[in-house]
């Protein structure tokens, strides 16, 4: 309103002064026709009440209405940013654990791997050990045998011989023909 005023007086000043000198200057008709200025600053003043009451404040109204939204706006913003750090940094917090996590676990696969793998060299050498005795059992089971089987043959041979040795007159050559056959069995027996 107080600009109002100051434009009204400012223009009032400015236009009044010229109508004085136009009326001093002759009698002709004045320049500015004061009936006529009146009427019309008073339809403006009248047009700036009507508005100033029935815009202005609505539209002052709204406009701190949608300054109070967008600051308001601007607040939860703020807030959500926040929130978003805090989450941010809590991600970023679980995640090293998650991948601290992950070494341990990873450590500890190692470590079990190790283990089984020993525990699996060392079955295996068990096994390979056992497998060897029962081949060294076997062996000497076999040598056993094969002996057994030796000494029946040898008692057989033996036997004939000494039959043979009975039935035939023994001179030095027949001894030797003898014994050189006895060889010879013996070598294609074993």
């Amino acid at each position: 309103m107080r600009t109002f005023r100051t434009t009204l007086t400012i223009t009032l000043l400015t236009t009044l002064p010229a109508a004085a000198r136009a009326a001093e200057g002759g009698g002709s008709k004045p320049l500015i026709d004061l009936p006529l200025v009146l009427t019309q600053i008073l339809g403006f003043v009248i047009l700036l009440w009507v508005l100033r009451s029935l815009a202005w404040g609505p539209l002052v109204g709204l406009l701190e209405e949608r300054r109070r939204k967008i600051a308001g706006e601007f607040e939860e913003a703020e807030r959500r940013k926040a929130e978003a750090d805090v989450l941010k940094a809590r991600y970023e917090q679980d995640l090293k654990g998650i991948e601290a996590q992950a070494r341990q676990r990873l450590l500890e696969a190692v470590a079990a791997g190790q283990r089984v793998a020993a525990e699996i060299k060392t079955q295996a050498h068990a096994d390979a050990t056992a497998r060897l005795a029962r081949a060294d059992e076997e062996i000497v089971h076999e040598q056993e045998k094969a002996r057994e089987v030796l000494k029946q043959q040898v008692a057989v041979l033996s036997i004939r011989t000494a039959e043979r040795i009975l039935r035939e007159k023994l001179d030095d050559p027949a001894q030797r023909r003898m014994v050189e056959r006895f060889i010879d069995e013996v070598d294609t027996a074993s």
